[in-house]
Parts: structure tokens; C-alpha cells; sequence
């Protein structure tokens, strides 16, 4: 199958149909003088939590202004390009790292977010986890009970079941593998309709078939009369009073450098929800209150592990749902504070991603990619941030004020990291790989489980050895009742001004051990539509009062 003469026609890209019906989208690159914007809500961000909460908030009859430092680019200009998408549509144009440039990091930098270019993987949040939160974090109303009616609020809102097509040759591997090791596997849920199965999911969805908030919650709050600002970085919150009195924004040029010009955003409520790293980093150029010194702490990652199987057959893992199929055999075998669990699933093989993992030069790297169409890569996501082991990392601002996530690895990290290797390698040769290489930068490929084994024994297992990344950036404001440990309350009250709201992915307390989105929205929906309430309530009270007068 050869994707490059496909010829994709008759989608109508939401965005272009709405210009014209006359939304308010303001370009911030063509702002040519400094102005202010009021609104009775700001959204900071536009990825699950800005989106979702911009959605229901506008419904509510709210006035709402969204701000996104990314350029508005939408279904008639994504061309499963990889070189383009990762320029136009990842931060810092898919070369985000931490600190040591151990572990790399794909996150979104699009208006809606991540959930323009992720997998589509969607689950709700593990029974354990939201669990740990409330035992350990103090985090109320949110037991797996209590989010049920939300998590299936939100699948119906984004058409959220399991993948039905059969999985492709790649997640087949895992499939196999585990049946014949006899461990558990299952089918992923995908927020997708009427998808045409293309495999480009990372590059933006030219069919407009994956329901991102590109396509889904934007647009509705559009319609509903919100607005929204693109190209447009949120600086800092200006405070007074105990509350945010304004949002200094850069305007942002085509190139993605500030123009000199500043929008100033004066809302009544105001909702961070630029994600992890993002958001805790305009917290801290802000300067707001934090008496325990909690934001940009305990940021977690998934850091993920791979390892490369290669077959006979051809696998072409570039072509398909990028993941339909996964394995929590392993995610709480030891307990939610034991030993660090993983979950497997299976990751896409386009070629510059899987360039930039093979590692090597000259001879060798050509020899590997040679391979391609034959190479499967399972992933493995640890599960960070449940043992006392396992603390993440911390944003940190450079000189010019821009974010650093600095993530130490240690032992206990290393470890885990190892155990998936054997677990992920196992797997491939039970899935009948002919050779297998484990993601470390002196393993090679072996021919039999046993050699691959003993190898790994042999290994270093040290920070620059392992090859570690990672497409899910959580916490760094972690929420929950107990004030020495949080800096978010339950509904997503930031804890030291009045005003401040955070919904999105850094209000976290430790990742999930499972793909972020779908908690994301539900917590969000949840947490938006009590706000909500509250907003118009005080808004109806307020007019009545104006009128008596």
C-alpha cells in the first residue's frame, strides 16, 4: 500500500467553513498593535482540558476567549507529512527534551492540543490509581465510581470504543505474543469515527476522522460565540488582589518568535490548561503564591522503554491504527507502590520517528532501517510516581524564561526499565520475530530469547544507555485536599487565587498507567461543568442586582 498518491477529497475542514460563517479568530501574528480582550472567562490552551472546558463553559452562556501560542492549522493542511507535522505541530518541533537529553519528549503544540496528534488510545483511569489519590493526596469525589458518568459522558461526546477493524500487522505482534505466553491483552479504545484506518495518526488527521478537539469541542464553542486567539503565547498573570487581574500574551510570528506586540486578556475566571511543563511554567513566571514551593514538582512522564522485533513477513507498521491493541500483564503486578509496573502497547513505524530511536550511523543505521517494512516496536510505559522511589521531575525556567523539565533517572527507574526490556523482547520472539534488539544503545540484535536475554543481564543499565521517552507529560500541580502535598484543589481550584482554575493533564498527583486523554476529559467535564454552575449563577445574580439598581 502506497499512501503517497492518495487522494483525499470531499472533507470539510471545520475552521475554513467557520471563517467564513464569520467566528471570531484572531491571528496573533497579524496583530499589529498592543489591544485588550475581555471576556468573562480566558482559557489558556486548547488541548483536552482548554478545549473540553471551552465547550461547556460557552454553553452555559459564558463569554469565553481561548489563547494558543500555536498557529492555527487545521484538516486541509495536514498531508501525513512527517517532517512538516513535527515543525508545525509538536513543541519545539519534536526536539523537547529533559534537561540531560536522557529522555525525548513528543507533545503537542497545535490548537486542540496533544489531541491533534496522538495515537488515539483512550481509557479511563485505572480503579488503582484514583484510589492512591484520594488515600494519598487527599483528592475527593473522584473514585472510579464518581467519574464513571463523566468517563462515558465524554466517550459518547468523542466516539470512544474499541478499535473494531483487526489490528494491524504491527499490534498483531502483540497479540500473539501474549497468547502465546499466555498473558492478558485487550482491544484499545480510540476516539474515532468513520476512520479510514490510514496509520498518520501523529501528523494530524486529514479526514478529520479522529475526534481531537480540533474537529469536536472548538468548533462548538465557536459556534457558541467564543473566541479564539491563536499564535499568541500566555507570558504571565498579572495578580491583584488575591486573584489574576490579567493575561499578558505575546504575539507570536509565523516562525514562532515574538513580534513585540502584547495582547492583555482581562477575565473574571481564568483556566490553565497549557499541560504539563506548560502550565506550571507560567505559574512560575508569574511569580503566583506556592508557600511550599509545589509547582513544576513531581512532573511524570510514562517514561517509556522499546525494544525492535524483526520478522520474515512483511509488518509495514507505518500503515493502520497506530495502536489498537495492549497489555496490562504487568502495569499493578506488584501493588500501585511496589516495584515499577508497565504497560505494553505497540507504537507506529514511520521513518523519522523510528530513525531517531534506532540510533547508530552510517553502515549499521542503514542496515537497521533497511528493515523497515519487517520491524515491529513494542513500548512499554512505566508507571511513575507511586513509590517513594519515584519522585519525577521539576520544570525549571531558563534565561529567557522558557521551561526545562529536569528528570533524573535512578536506580529504581533503571530497574523497571529493564524489566520491560525482558518483557517486551520475550514477547516479540514469542510473536515469532526472527531476531529482536532490546531499546539500549549497546544491545544488538540476537537471534533466540535466550542470547537477547543474557545480553540484557550483561547491559549497562545507566541514564544515556537506555533509550527512554515519552508522549505523556503529567502533573507539576498535582490537585487533591491535603494543602503540604497540593497546590489544586479537587475541582480544580488553584489554592492561593480566587480566580485561577487548572484542567489539564499537570494537575495529576502521579501519571496513571494509562494514555492521559481520556482522564483528562473526564476530570475536565466533571470539574467545567461545576464551575459552570457556579459562573452563571453569580453572573445572574449579578445582572439582577445591576437591574434593581
Amino acid at each position: 500500500m502506497d499512501l503517497s498518491k492518495l487522494k483525499i477529497s470531499g472533507v470539510k475542514d471545520p475552521w475554513k467553513a467557520g471563517s467564513e460563517l464569520g467566528w471570531t479568530i484572531i491571528d496573533g501574528a497579524h496583530v499589529e498593535e498592543s489591544q485588550t480582550i475581555e471576556a468573562d472567562v480566558a482559557i489558556i490552551g486548547t488541548g483536552a482540558g482548554g478545549g473540553v472546558s471551552a465547550e461547556i463553559l460557552t454553553a452555559a452562556g459564558l463569554k469565553v476567549v481561548m489563547i494558543e501560542a500555536a498557529r492555527l492549522k487545521s484538516s486541509d493542511e495536514f498531508n501525513m507529512a512527517e517532517g512538516e507535522a513535527y515543525r508545525d505541530l509538536y513543541q519545539e518541533a519534536a526536539a523537547r527534551g529533559s534537561k540531560d537529553g536522557a529522555i525525548t519528549i513528543l507533545q503537542g503544540r497545535a490548537v486542540g492540543g496533544t489531541t491533534v496528534v496522538n495515537w488515539t488510545s483512550s481509557f479511563r483511569t485505572p480503579e488503582q490509581t484514583l484510589a492512591f489519590w484520594g488515600e494519598r493526596f487527599g483528592v475527593a469525589e473522584m473514585s472510579r465510581a464518581e467519574m464513571n458518568p463523566w468517563f462515558e459522558k465524554m466517550e459518547q461526546r468523542l466516539k470512544i470504543s474499541k478499535w473494531a477493524m483487526p489490528p494491524n500487522a504491527n499490534n498483531e505482534v502483540l497479540k500473539k505474543g501474549c497468547e502465546k505466553l499466555g498473558w492478558s491483552w485487550s482491544v484499545i479504545p480510540r476516539n474515532v469515527d468513520g476512520c479510514w484506518n490510514l496509520g498518520y495518526c501523529g501528523m494530524g488527521c486529514p479526514t478529520n476522522a479522529k475526534q481531537s478537539m480540533l474537529v469536536t469541542t472548538l468548533p462548538e464553542a465557536m459556534k457558541g460565540g467564543a473566541t479564539l486567539i491563536h499564535s499568541a503565547e500566555a507570558w504571565t498573570l498579572q495578580q491583584e488582589d488575591g486573584k489574576v487581574s490579567a493575561i499578558q500574551c505575546r504575539a507570536l510570528d509565523k516562525d514562532k518568535r515574538p513580534t513585540g506586540v502584547t495582547l492583555t486578556v482581562k477575565a473574571k475566571t481564568v483556566i490553565a490548561a497549557g499541560g504539563g511543563i506548560n502550565t506550571p511554567a507560567l505559574l512560575m513566571r508569574s511569580k503566583v503564591p506556592d508557600p511550599h514551593q509545589l509547582i513544576g514538582k513531581r512532573t511524570f512522564l510514562h517514561t517509556t522503554t522499546f525494544a525492535f522485533g524483526d520478522y520474515e513477513q512483511t509488518i509495514d507498521g507505518y500503515y493502520g491504527a497506530p495502536q489498537s491493541t495492549y497489555s496490562d500483564e504487568f502495569v499493578w503486578r506488584d501493588g500501585a507502590d511496589g516495584d515499577l509496573g508497565y504497560k505494553l502497547e505497540i507504537m507506529p513505524m514511520h521513518p523519522g520517528l523510528i530513525s531517531s530511536l534506532t540510533g547508530g550511523f552510517g553502515k549499521k543505521a542503514f542496515e537497521e532501517l533497511s528493515r523497515l517494512p519487517h520491524l515491529s516496536s513494542a513500548i512499554a510505559l512505566l508507571r511513575d510516581g507511586f513509590n517513594e522511589q519515584s519522585v519525577g521531575g521539576s520544570v525549571e525556567l531558563n534565561e529567557a524564561g522558557e521551561p526545562i523539565l529536569d528528570y533524573p533517572i535512578n536506580e529504581y527507574l533503571l530497574e523497571g526499565a529493564k524489566h520491560s526490556h525482558y518483557s517486551m523482547v520475550e514477547m516479540h520472539f514469542a510473536a515469532g520475530a526472527k531476531r529482536v534488539r532490546a531499546g539500549h544503545s549497546l544491545a544488538t540484535f540476537c537471534d533466540s530469547w535466550e542470547e537477547a536475554r543474557a545480553q540484557i543481564d550483561e547491559l549497562p543499565y545507566e541514564a544515556g544507555f537506555v533509550g527512554l521517552g515519552s508522549a505523556h507529560v503529567m502533573g507539576g500541580c498535582p490537585l487533591g485536599e491535603d494543602e503540604s502535598q497540593c497546590v489544586v484543589d479537587s475541582d480544580g481550584k488553584f489554592k492561593h487565587l480566587d480566580n485561577l482554575y487548572v484542567f489539564d493533564g499537570s494537575v495529576f498527583p502521579t501519571s496513571l498507567g494509562v494514555n492521559p486523554q481520556l482522564t483528562i476529559y473526564g476530570m475536565t467535564a466533571k470539574n467545567a461543568t461545576a464551575l459552570a454552575l457556579r459562573l452563571t449563577e453569580q453572573k445572574g445574580l449579578a445582572e439582577r442586582q445591576a437591574a434593581e439598581v
